[in-house]
This record gives C-alpha cells, sequence and structure tokens, in this order.
C-alpha cells in the first residue's frame, strides 16, 4: 500500500482503522514518514504503541483512540484504508473536504464508489485470496457528486 501510495519521508501517512498499527508502523520504519494510526479499540492501541516502541519508531508514529469518522486528518498526505466499501464511500467527503490537492488515498481490496482510481494494482495474493489496491490523488477541483455519499458502493 505504502509502495502504490509514493510514501516518501516528507509524508504524513494516516491510517483509518489501524488495527495492530503495522502500516504507520512500515510507514515510519521503511520511508522515514510520520505515522498516524486511527483506532476506536483501547487494546489495540495499546498494541500498536507498544508495537511502535519495539520496532524504535515511537518518536516518529502516534496511535490515537478515535472513532474514524471523528479524526481529524487534514494534516495527512497520504491516507490507507482497508475497510468495507460502504465506509469507504461515507468517508470520501470528509476525506476530500480535508485533504489537500495532490494528497494520496489508497485503499486494501475496496473502492470508493463511483470514484474511478487513479491507479489499480493488483498485489497478487495475501491470507484472503487475490489483493488489489486502489490509489486515489485529491484533485485540484472536487466534483460535488464525490463530497455526497448516495452512489452504490
Amino acid at each position: 500500500m505504502l509502495e502504490v501510495a509514493g510514501v516518501t519521508s516528507e509524508d504524513i501517512v494516516y491510517d483509518l482503522g489501524s488495527g495492530d498499527g503495522r502500516i504507520p508502523i512500515i510507514a515510519a520504519k521503511t520511508y522515514g514518514a510520520r505515522g498516524v494510526g486511527i483506532e476506536i479499540d483501547p487494546e489495540l492501541v495499546a498494541e500498536s504503541r507498544e508495537q511502535a516502541r519495539a520496532a524504535g519508531v515511537a518518536d516518529r508514529v502516534e496511535f490515537r483512540e478515535k472513532d474514524l469518522f471523528d479524526a481529524d486528518v487534514s494534516d495527512a498526505t497520504v491516507v490507507a484504508l482497508y475497510l468495507w466499501p460502504e465506509i469507504n464511500v461515507e468517508l470520501r467527503p470528509k476525506l476530500l473536504r480535508q485533504l489537500d490537492p495532490g494528497d494520496r488515498i489508497v485503499s486494501h481490496d475496496f473502492r470508493m464508489g463511483d470514484w474511478e482510481p487513479d491507479r489499480t494494482v493488483d498485489a497478487g495474493k495475501d491470507k484472503t485470496g487475490r489483493a488489489t489496491l486502489y490509489l486515489w490523488t485529491v484533485p485540484e477541483e472536487v466534483p460535488s457528486r464525490l463530497l455526497e455519499t448516495g452512489d452504490k458502493p
């Protein structure tokens, strides 16, 4: 996901629904980026913080116990998602309002409704079967239809 998004040390990578924290940790350890994980489960947040300490990146990674719909992602340059398509579509208006043109959104397996990805990558097999990665770049001019959640996932 991070490679597809073109992550560099200049990026701030948010992972919405960060689970065990691997995406922000890898972003910091491999790419030198800053990472932020948003996760509602306090046990997973605690586990993620411990994993970041163990990986030696706790100074570049932070985990917030928060509902992803309430999170402010305005300082992100890359947002990583591995969420159901319905959730991606519901998040889309928020992401397009808070992110800047040129920021990237990368999703594992699930699209964002009728917003066509800029890039689709067959990532081969993972534990769930074939994995597909989708990449979108926030445009200068956001079509009004993308700021609504009424379309079908």
